[in-house]
């Protein structure tokens, strides 16, 4: 016959047993675009009804700047690939006037109206300004997303006739 302290033991047993199985199964993630870390239309906290799904996780930022060529190509949701431009010095500029498009070396990037800390460090995102042999140009393309730097020339150099 089982005394209340056995019932107790097998009882903390079983709930060691079952902290142990669900302490398996947290994910842990860096970057995580779920939404259970967020708060009820009431204002109250919402529970984590469930683990963290693979498909809930995200990546940092490729952050693009001026330099040596170097890419990274990561897997994406559905096996896709991406790839990611992590510095680069050239562009593919287009002239919208005469419709040519060339491949020209990126002088400096002149500003970044998408974050002020990137504006400070030279990062190239999309609708950043930047200086090229053929003058200033407007980036089109998502240099993190596109695996390459596409853009549009604002002002040219003036050729004299």
């Amino acid at each position: 016959m089982l005394c209340a302290t056995d019932t107790f033991i097998f009882k903390t047993a079983v709930l060691t047993e079952h902290l142990k199985l669900t302490a398996k199964k947290v994910i842990k993630m860096s970057v995580w675009h779920g939404n259970l870390h967020k708060k009820k239309l009431t204002g109250g906290r919402k529970r984590m009804y469930r683990i963290k799904r693979k498909f809930e996780q995200g990546t940092f930022p490729a952050e693009t700047t001026l330099g040596e060529p170097k890419r990274k190509c990561t897997r994406g949701f559905g096996g896709t690939t991406k790839i990611k431009v992590l510095n680069d010095k050239f562009a593919s500029v287009t002239d919208s006037k005469s419709g040519k498009t060339q491949k020209t070396e990126i002088l400096r990037v002149v500003r970044n109206p998408a974050n002020v800390d990137y504006n400070r460090r030279g990062v190239i995102t999309k609708g950043a300004e930047i200086e090229t042999g053929l003058g200033m140009a407007k980036v089109t393309s998502r240099p993190g997303n596109d695996g390459v730097i596409n853009a549009v020339l604002v002002s040219g150099k003036e050729e004299k006739a």
